[in-house]
């Protein structure tokens, strides 16, 4: 159980966008972790699987389980210290796509720091005295009737971000097991968040490289 959700995950195959001497860049599924869990039945997770197919691949960061999308992985130690240090010093861009419920403005920004819900964790929640600072642009790229299509722009990294954020904001995301309810809950049957967007310097010769991959809702 994660949560109130059994985990299940999917039997799909490896989705490798590049891969050269120094990165590995994997377009991860939603509803599988990115790194395994304690209990033995979350072992199996996005970082497991690359290092089947690519012996020598490391971790670098991490998307919630239930978000698809890009994942950047090293493939030796010096590629990895070097990603980590640009994630570290907010010098990797990413973006994201949302569906969201109701109608936000076409732009804006959230700046409202957060930390661990700790009686209910791993949810996190807004909290001005004790929260990390985090900030998250949007920009509304499509609208129906009941919810608008985002592409979210975080600086700041913080679990959950993108999901408390909207909540904040009275957007919550759509399929969001943790964050929304009723019928922003029921309109889909998975978080409707996609990491779509990287870009960063390249470990071998230090270039702005970029990768994207398309959004699956």
């Amino acid at each position: 159980m994660i949560g109130n959700f059994v985990y299940a995950p999917p039997d799909v195959p490896l989705d490798v966008i590049h891969v050269d001497d120094d990165i590995l860049l994997l377009n991860k599924p939603h509803d599988l972790l990115s790194v395994p869990g304690r209990p033995v039945e979350h072992k199996d997770c996005l970082s497991h699987r690359a290092r089947a197919a690519f012996p020598t691949s490391l971790q670098v960061h991490r998307l919630d389980m239930a978000t698809s999308g890009l994942m950047i992985f090293a493939m030796n130690p010096a590629a990895q210290r070097h990603i980590g240090l640009q994630f570290e010093r907010r010098k990797v861009d990413k973006s994201y796509q949302a569906l969201v419920w109701g109608q936000p403005a076409d732009t804006g920004s959230v700046d409202l720091p957060l930390i661990v819900d700790w009686p209910n964790r791993p949810l996190q929640m807004v909290d001005h005295e004790r929260g990390k600072s985090a900030h998250t642009d949007w920009q509304v790229i499509d609208r129906e009737a009941d919810f608008a299509r985002v592409r979210l722009t975080p600086t700041t990294g913080r679990s959950h971000q993108l999901r408390v954020h909207m909540l904040a904001i009275g957007h919550p995301i759509l399929g969001d097991r943790f964050y929304a309810k009723g019928a922003a809950l029921a309109a889909r049957d998975r978080l409707c968040l996609h990491a779509e967007m990287l870009e960063f310097h390249h470990p071998s010769d230090g270039r702005r490289v970029r990768f994207s991959v398309d959004c699956p809702f």
